[in-house]
């Protein structure tokens, strides 16, 4: 997976509780098991007025004209804010493969369903979780000011307002260290590639048998 270290983005705030996975990416697109394709279909049900169809090209879909995601002025963010526990629900992963594939890299919270809050860290996605009252001060700067970023500075643990004002947040020390180095569960494995092969070749001449 990419690596992430530092990231200035736009902000889009989605003001709900309690969004759930079958919002996120609902059921009828886990068809495929593949992480890429689903961002289209990233709040389906929220985004379009039809019933949106697996493999269906969405470019002439009808929209939704009042959800955030359809607004100009939120085309192009990577940084979702939301409320508390967000992710709940089922524990599809296709949740942040849509995100993802949307182009999210950052959820700002309160508060997240914990299968979807590891799930995040295993694609790629930086979850923040934020006291109500910050979360409450960030929805009004971007309410108030269009094109509204965040610096998100992972190595220091700050968010970055526009006006230079930082938020600290807490990650644990080893999901900090897999996503500034961009290892998932298999580019983990993958660091210890030299002594898998001597383990097998070893193994290959000890039990033989296992290989006929």
């Amino acid at each position: 997976m990419d690596k992430f270290v530092r990231l200035e983005g736009l902000v889009a705030p989605l003001d709900r509780d309690n969004v759930d996975t079958d919002a996120i990416i609902p059921k009828q697109f886990l068809k495929s098991i593949k992480r890429s394709g689903f961002g289209p279909n990233l709040f389906d049900e929220w985004r379009y007025t039809d019933t949106g169809q697996p493999g269906e090209d969405c470019t002439n879909r009808p929209r939704n004209p009042e959800f955030l995601l359809n607004l100009p002025r939120y085309q192009g963010a990577q940084i979702l804010l939301t409320r508390k526990n967000f992710g709940c629900g089922s524990s599809r992963e296709h949740a942040p493969w849509a995100l993802l594939d949307f182009g999210f890299r950052v959820i700002l919270a309160e508060s997240f369903a914990d299968i979807f809050f590891n799930n995040c860290f295993k694609n790629g996605i930086l979850p923040i979780e934020l006291p109500a009252e910050t979360l409450e001060t960030l929805f009004k700067q971007v309410e108030a000011a269009p094109g509204y970023t965040l610096t998100v500075d992972l190595e220091k643990q700050q968010l970055v307002s526009p006006d230079g004002k930082t938020y600290s947040f807490n990650v644990d020390p080893f999901r900090k260290e897999c996503l500034m180095n961009g290892w998932d569960d298999i580019g983990l494995t993958l660091r210890h590639a030299d002594e898998i092969r001597v383990f097998e070749e070893k193994r290959r001449v000890e039990q033989p048998w296992l290989f006929a």
